[in-house]
């Protein structure tokens, strides 16, 4: 494994790219202040150097929450989003910091939707590409775009249509309290037939617990 030294590039730091887009953004983005201690033991797990825009987020913040706590983009972890990247992938994607991972996590969303990177996992065509496990189909979905654009996407995009059908009334109000280590559980789950979200019942759980449930439905189905 590279030393922290190794992975922190002075000369070309890619935060002043990610400060740029933030700059520029047009979704409400919060960046989470970064422990220093917690940053440099993160980038060294997670082993990619800050010149790169995940390495820069993993080091250079704690995490960012976009559109008020929606979508949470993981980095070195905070008391909002109390996990760091690699942490989160150990005992998922990775049995130990280091490994060669067949996909990574690098965000998700309340409702249960996870965002990966393709390590091989989703196939050899397109590595190094975002995907999405939509939580309506339990199904993994390519985006077409590396971490870089899927970072700006986040900051840019049109994120009621990417969600079109999965907010519902107030949910601005409602995920505020809501720990960044929690999603909503719906009932009835949202991969089955249901005409309005606003119709269904819903409570605050442990995400582990929903990755966990998802992924035993999803061999299930």
């Amino acid at each position: 494994m590279k030393t922290i030294e190794e992975l922190i590039n002075n000369a070309e730091p890619g935060w002043e790219l990610v400060s740029k887009w933030i700059n520029e953004a047009t979704n409400e983005i919060q960046v989470l202040p970064r422990n220093q201690a917690k940053a440099q033991q993160a980038l060294y797990h997670t082993q990619v150097t800050t010149r790169s825009p995940l390495g820069s987020v993993v080091y250079e913040s704690g995490g960012l929450l976009v559109d008020y706590g929606w979508l949470r983009i993981l980095g070195s972890g905070h008391e909002k989003i109390n996990r760091s990247l690699p942490d989160w992938n150990k005992g998922k994607t990775i049995t130990e910091f280091g490994q060669q991972a067949s996909y990574i996590l690098v965000a998700d969303d309340v409702i249960g939707g996870f965002f990966a990177i393709n390590g091989g996992e989703f196939g050899e065509n397109d590595l190094g590409q975002m995907y999405y496990f939509a939580p309506d189909c339990l199904e993994w979905e390519a985006m077409e775009m590396g971490y870089s654009e899927f970072i700006w996407w986040a900051f840019t995009g049109d994120l009621d249509q990417f969600y079109d059908g999965l907010k519902w009334n107030n949910w601005q109000e409602e995920i505020k309290n809501l720990e960044g280590n929690q999603g909503m559980s719906f009932v009835p789950f949202l991969w089955t037939k249901y005409q309005n979200i606003n119709d269904l019942s819903r409570k605050p759980v442990p995400l582990e617990e929903i990755w966990n449930l998802q992924l035993e439905f999803k061999k299930q189905l």
